[in-house]
């Protein structure tokens, strides 16, 4: 069985259909999401609404920030959130899909477990707001500590950035491995990428297909410009949050 492994849409839904659309191709029976659905783009409704569709979604930080107040949040990254709370209120609405999303959002959990499988949006440690970059290969204390938490595998989204962190303390970006890297026999963390705000300099969106042998991180063409255009035309979101998208950072 084929599962698609998305994360950190942040509201971006032209992104999030060349996903699903790249999903359906490769035969993924269902979709699991590490969070972030919302934030910084200019569609939280409508990513909400995909959202629900999905075999299981974690709550991510800017879905929390949605629900309650946000906190440790950049300027932009919080004017951002009190808009998209704003568009899933929706005055004139429908009141009976408003009452689906917000409890959609509530109800999220902060881990999702499938046998050797977790999944999660931030760390294991910490499920919601931790990152765990590149970088952090240099933290061999934060490493060690993390894989003594980890059952076998863990999947998670927030820094952005794909690759594999392996035990013994390396990380693997997806182009050392032509994109395929196969499961080991011992711990591994996988960091799946996003796909509404990609940041390792490839501005396609990004997310991973997890079979029983291999994982298989995708990356996809989707029509940025046409984000960016909406991200412009709304005050309230920082032209920073559209700018970056064309580079992927």
């Amino acid at each position: 069985m084929k599962h698609a492994v998305i994360s950190d849409i942040h509201g971006n839904l032209e992104a999030l259909q060349a996903v699903l659309q790249d999903v359906q191709s490769q035969g993924a029976e269902d979709v699991i999401c590490l969070g972030d659905i919302v934030g910084y783009g200019p569609n939280p409704r409508e990513c909400v609404d995909q959202a629900m569709e999905f075999a299981q979604c974690v709550l991510g930080n800017h879905d929390q920030g949605a629900l309650y107040d946000p906190e440790g949040f950049s300027s932009g990254a919080e004017r951002a959130i009190f808009w998209t709370r704003d568009q899933l209120e929706m005055p004139n609405g429908d009141p009976q899909r408003i009452h689906q999303r917000w409890t959609f959002l509530s109800e999220l959990p902060r881990t999702h477990r499938v046998g050797p499988f977790l999944f999660v949006h931030g760390s294991v440690r910490n499920p919601l707001n931790e990152y765990v970059f590149p970088e952090d290969v240099y933290n061999i204390r934060k490493l060690e500590r993390l894989f003594s938490l980890i059952e076998r595998y863990c999947f998670q989204g927030h820094t952005h950035v794909p690759g594999v962190f392996t035990e013994d303390g390396r990380f693997i970006s997806p182009d050392e491995v032509a994109g395929r890297y196969p499961l080991p026999a011992g711990k591994a963390m996988f960091n799946v990428g996003s796909v509404g705000q990609p940041r390792d300099g490839d501005p396609r969106a990004c997310y991973l297909l997890l079979d029983e042998q291999f994982v298989e991180f995708r990356r996809v063409p989707y029509p940025v410009e046409r984000t960016m255009e909406k991200i412009y035309s709304i005050d309230e979101l920082d032209p920073f949050l559209a700018d970056r998208l064309k580079d992927g950072r």
